[in-house]
């Protein structure tokens, strides 16, 4: 019997596009947040030597970001206590809310999962402090539509490690055989969830994931798609 539905959260419930001048963007406010000028340099800087260590494919463990970032500002010679970095990471992060669009249908979609008895979770890869990525959660009314919300960079592990679906399994207080898993990339979200037992639904309405393994057990081509899914389950 189907008790709960989770959800990855990037190009899933919401659509997060890459835009490279909003990375320049949100070093120049986080510099501003410490009452200094932006600094071109400090970009060419995390392109060349800490980009890299965020988009390493198969790494499982989950980067410390906020330290990096100490790094990084550490070779311009900006030393930074931890309020100081506190207030560069909420202003980075807030310069990129623009990269962020919910899906139209995300409300509906929780909210009919809901009035059905389901318990609903979220889990995703996010590098970003928690409490900025819970915030987020409440800005776009989404906390408020789920029971659990787990990210990476409170686990420490990202998809597709178990760790960081048996947190999200065990705040809803259900086995891995009664949930749907729904995430667009085959490799961490289907390949993380099937191991466990998950029942999986690739998320198709924002891209097609280029990889070819491993299936998941359903394919949905828009958020919509997922009420269908289970209805056929709880049948």
């Amino acid at each position: 019997m189907l008790e709960a539905v989770l959800f990855d959260w990037g190009d899933t419930l919401m659509q997060w596009t890459w835009e490279p001048e909003l990375l320049e963007a949100g070093h120049a406010a986080g510099l501003r947040a410490l009452g200094r000028e932006p600094l071109p340099s400090l970009t060419m800087r995390f392109r060349e030597a800490y980009l890299p260590l965020l988009l390493a494919p198969g790494t499982l463990e989950e980067v410390e970001y906020p330290r990096l970032v100490r790094a990084l500002l550490a070779e311009s010679a900006i030393d930074v206590d931890d309020a100081g970095l506190e207030r560069y990471l909420e202003a980075e992060h807030e310069a990129w809310g623009a990269a962020v669009q919910l899906a139209s249908t995300t409300h509906a979609l929780l909210e009919s999962l809901r009035g059905r008895g389901l318990r609903l979770g979220l889990v995703s890869n996010a590098i970003d402090p928690p409490g900025l990525l819970h915030r987020d959660l409440e800005r776009l009314g989404i906390a408020e539509r789920l029971d659990t919300a787990v990210f990476s960079s409170e686990v420490g592990w990202r998809k597709p490690h178990p760790l960081i679906f048996v947190r999200a399994l065990e705040a809803l207080d259900v086995a891995p055989e009664h949930v749907l898993f729904v995430g667009d990339k085959l490799s961490t979200d289907i390949a993380g969830a099937s191991a466990l037992g998950m029942t999986t639904c690739q998320a198709l309405w924002f891209q097609a994931d280029p990889d070819e393994a491993p299936e998941p057990d359903y394919q949905a081509f828009t958020q919509m798609d997922v009420l269908t899914i289970v209805t056929r389950l709880a049948r």
